[in-house]
């Protein structure tokens, strides 16, 4: 199975032009009709989607729901989700992605998956919208396809706006439309539901400092939170995501690491207490192992 780890690698792939920036991208899909590869055999990601469709024919399968709704679609796509397609060349709507470097640039997108649940793994459940609620959110995909074709110097924090701007919208129509709905059967329904909580507890462990411990570095932390064995969510973990439990976690604090280093004015050493490392040494050694850069480095060049 196929496995894209970059945005650009998965446009080519599928066989449309390269991104305008490396860590987000946005399109209509008329744009992409004429080249892009009608049928498409599993894949996997590392990115976040956001999509509307507006009018298309075929079959698209994201993660585990097969059938999209009929009428005007909102779906989403989640990092390390199987997606597939066998469609016609007809569709018509937008769709944004954006990667993990999107969110550590971002200041207000640090918590995303407990302020959009939608996105998580479990959550991302397409749902029909209405055609009011299509022209809301055509017209905010609009904006954001137009600030991408300028690329000014300030258009990351203005795309930035417009996607919070769009996540809070989408985020109003799921709650009122999925909420009410009956909750479907899923594949693997107890595997998917740890792999959530095993990244809502990634995601809380690391708020306001609270825990002040490296315990949260390691797996045996997260499985003891969750009741279960290390060696289970190791095996559960890996078998959705293909990345051991570890990597995820490894991934995380890098994430917030880079944040800090970029959005703060932190010191090194306050950074790696920050995220429970023993001393300063050990978190810039974590650091160059994951990026060829020590923090400091880093924080110069500002390269993600």
């Amino acid at each position: 199975m196929q496995h894209f780890k970059t945005i650009d690698s998965y446009c080519r792939a599928i066989q449309i032009p390269s991104p305008k920036q490396s860590y987000f991208d946005i399109r209509s899909f008329e744009e992409n009709m004429p080249t892009v590869i009608a049928k498409m055999p599993p894949f996997k990601h590392e990115f976040y989607a956001i999509a509307i469709k507006v009018e298309g024919s075929g079959k698209a399968i994201s993660g585990h729901h097969t059938n999209f709704p009929e009428g005007a679609t909102v779906f989403f796509n989640s990092p390390f989700q199987i997606i597939s397609w066998d469609i016609v060349a007809d569709w018509k709507g937008y769709y944004l992605m954006f990667s993990k470097e999107f969110i550590t640039k971002s200041k207000h997108l640090q918590e995303l998956l407990t302020d959009f649940p939608f996105l998580k793994i479990d959550k991302s459940i397409p749902f029909t919208v209405q055609p009011d609620e299509v022209s809301k959110l055509l017209s905010i995909y609009e904006s954001i396809y137009e600030e991408q074709q300028l690329l000014k110097e300030d258009s990351l924090q203005i795309i930035e706006a417009q996607v919070l701007v769009l996540l809070n919208f989408v985020k109003r129509f799921f709650n009122l439309q999925v909420a009410k709905e009956e909750a479907i059967k899923e594949f693997r329904k107890a595997d998917i539901n740890l792999l959530s909580r095993f990244q809502t507890q990634i995601e809380t462990s690391f708020y306001d400092n609270r825990l002040g411990s490296k315990k949260t570095h390691s797996t045996g932390y997260y499985a003891n939170l969750l009741a279960v064995h290390p060696n289970h969510l190791n095996a559960t973990v890996k078998s959705i995501t293909g990345h051991t439990a570890k990597q995820h976690i490894n991934e995380h604090i890098l994430r917030l690491a880079k944040s800090r280093l970029l959005q703060t004015q932190m010191s090194v050493k306050e950074i790696a207490y920050s995220l429970y490392f023993d001393s300063p040494n050990n978190f810039s050694s974590f650091f160059k192992k994951l990026t060829n850069q020590t923090p400091n480095t880093f924080r110069k060049t500002g390269n993600l």
